[in-house]
């Protein structure tokens, strides 16, 4: 097969994870900025410029670097989802995957300017702080957050081969993402007009910040390439999913019944999670910004 890099003029970004719910609007950013796109994802497509590639399988990771060749990473390939209930998976995936991945553009021929990793705020668990920076110690709670510590630390080993920047997303949200997600889960509940809704711990506070948002974060890092750099993406305020559910009952024009349901309440839940962006911003400048309540209606307009 021949290199998918040979496209006259424009640099190549490669994006894993692509025909998820981040990689749809991180392509666009990067597209829009001048870039040509080509996007890894273990789901079969007809797209031309996907592949279909299993990183847990070193010799196609390696295949599918040799091809793309790429002038920029950004890697957001992983089991996202904290109740998956595969625990071998998630490590499989998360931590695997991307070490299989490392070692592809380590031994490319043609180096990437920029690798930028998607980890995880869930690595902070219950931070006993008010607002989380970079530098709060990792106390993870759940396989999940362990697995995306782990890969960090795993990832530190190709440092002075590759250069890597890091990344710790809070929770965000958008138009496209899974209902199994809690606050797409309350809109589509809200757009059906349902008079119930079974959901977890409602007063747990989450940094909700939007999806596009979010990646122009990732295109800014792959401009500004701040190697060596971990970064909160969030938006700096939390709120809780009552809160939440206030804006959308406002928005609907009705009350829903909220009903607790034991099997959504998860074990080590962490009550609170909220950070601060000042490092980002100082790397990449200001950005878009949108408030959870601007960001929900979007969703329920959509």
């Amino acid at each position: 097969m021949g290199s998918l890099s040979e496209a006259k003029g424009a640099p190549v970004a490669l994006v894993t994870g692509i025909c998820g719910f981040t990689g749809r609007y991180l392509a666009r950013e990067l597209e829009d900025a001048g870039y040509r796109v080509v996007g890894l994802t273990h789901q079969a497509n007809n797209e031309s410029n996907w592949l279909t590639v299993d990183l847990t399988d070193r010799a196609a990771a390696d295949a599918a670097i040799a091809s793309v060749q790429p002038d920029v990473v950004v890697h957001l390939a992983a089991i996202a989802f904290v109740a998956h209930g595969d625990a071998d998976a998630i490590y499989r995936v998360n931590v695997v995957g991307t070490r299989n991945l490392l070692e592809a553009l380590a031994k490319s021929t043609h180096k990437p300017r920029v690798v930028v990793l998607a980890s995880s705020a869930n690595i902070y668990g219950n931070a006993d702080v008010e607002i989380i920076d970079e530098d709060v110690p990792a106390t993870p709670a759940n396989d999940y957050a362990v697995s995306k510590l782990a890969m960090e630390y795993m990832a530190r080993l190709w440092m002075d081969r590759l250069p890597i920047v890091f990344t710790r997303p809070f929770n965000y949200t958008g138009v496209g993402q899974s209902v199994n997600f809690v606050l797409p889960k309350i809109v589509d509940h809200f757009r059906r007009r349902a008079p119930l809704i079974e959901l977890g711990n409602v007063d747990v506070s989450r940094d909700f910040w939007d999806v596009r948002s979010v990646a122009q974060s990732y295109r800014r890092l792959v401009e500004a390439a701040p190697v060596g750099g971990v970064f909160n993406l969030c938006s700096g305020r939390a709120y809780s999913l009552r809160e939440a559910i206030a804006t959308l009952e406002s928005l609907a024009g009705y009350r829903i019944e909220i009903q607790v349901n034991p099997a959504f309440v998860r074990a080590n839940e962490v009550t609170r999670l909220s950070g601060t962006n000042a490092r980002l911003l100082a790397a990449v400048g200001t950005l878009d910004d949108y408030t959870l309540p601007q960001t929900l209606e979007w969703m329920y307009r959509a």
